[in-house]
């Protein structure tokens, strides 16, 4: 069984990091931005985030449990 995932209340608590878009995006900032933080709170996890509020909160996911959380969709 994996973790739940975490979660920061702003993404200012998390190191400087580079958010990628979904692929899926359409353009329209109505999508998930992903990044993976190697210092801090979620070094060596997934950070997820919602396009639309940059600076609002992210989850924090280890790569077990986004690897589920993304097959449970496929």
């Amino acid at each position: 069984m994996t973790a739940p995932p975490q979660n920061v209340s702003t993404t200012s608590e998390l190191p400087p990091v580079r958010w990628l878009r979904s692929s899926y995006s359409t353009g329209a900032n109505n999508c998930v931005e992903t990044a993976r933080p190697v210092s801090g709170p979620g070094a060596g996890l997934l950070a997820v985030r919602d396009s639309k509020t940059p600076d609002g909160p992210a989850l924090l996911f280890s790569p077990e449990s986004w690897a589920g959380f993304t097959a449970a969709f496929h």
